[in-house]
């Protein structure tokens, strides 16, 4: 039978990078069993993302951190500064790891622990296709809470820098997110479209410079506004 999405749409296609054999096969395993993705490659090093990418087309990339070879915070920056890239969430074995913070900033959508249920894998990968972020507020608390004063400081006024720029509406969207709601909870608050507040994100990261929405969730939490 064909794979599809719920909607009738073709298949999330899904490229897994990680250096252990055994996590790939897993992981390979685990999501052929949902109907609407489809694991198009699995590499061993960060050094072979982009040329697998560019020859399967995924949407969405599972990235382990820790690898041999090129590591996958470095493999993400690169990967995503490219025009049309695909979502990226990061692997970790710790959700303290600061690694996963700087992978976040490199542009990843999320991360997941490795541990994570087979249903929890196969909805983060629905999710951030659909533009959710796979973040929770506590981790992003527990991560900033390691590093050094000095650089969080930095990081809370460049922060607030940003969000200044943006108009009071903007600001209240910029919040919500920061907060973990989904489109549909902001627009029910705010009284508008969820069009609107899809409307709103695009129009907060162009100003502000960012990548995706994970981003700004993490800019709200440096402006300790989250």
């Amino acid at each position: 039978m064909a794979r599809v999405r719920a909607d009738g749409s073709a298949p999330i296609r899904v490229l897994i990078v990680d250096d252990d054999a055994l996590v790939r096969a897993g992981l390979t395993l685990m999501l052929k069993g949902a109907p609407d993705l489809h694991i198009v490659g699995a590499v061993a090093d960060g050094g072979e993302v982009e040329s697998a990418v560019a020859e399967h087309g995924p949407d969405v990339v599972l990235m382990d951190i820790r690898m041999n070879g090129l590591d996958g915070i470095e493999a993400t920056r690169r990967l995503r500064a490219r025009s049309g890239a695909p979502e990226v969430v990061v692997l970790t074995t710790f959700d303290a790891d600061e690694l996963v913070f700087r992978a976040l900033r490199s542009g990843a959508s999320g991360f997941l622990l490795k541990d994570t249920p087979p249903e929890g894998i196969v909805d983060a990968v629905r999710k951030v296709v659909a533009g959710e972020p796979i973040l929770s507020p506590s981790v992003t608390r527990k991560l900033i809470a390691h590093l050094v004063p000095e650089e969080e400081s930095r990081r809370r006024t460049d922060a607030r820098q940003v969000l200044a720029r943006l108009s009071e509406r903007e600001r209240e969207v910029a919040l919500a997110v920061g907060q973990g709601k989904p489109n549909a909870v902001i627009a029910g608050e705010l009284h508008m479209s969820v069009g609107t507040v899809k409307g709103y994100i695009s129009r907060i990261l162009t100003k502000a410079g960012l990548d995706n929405r994970v981003q700004l969730a993490l800019i709200v939490h440096d402006a300790g506004l989250g």
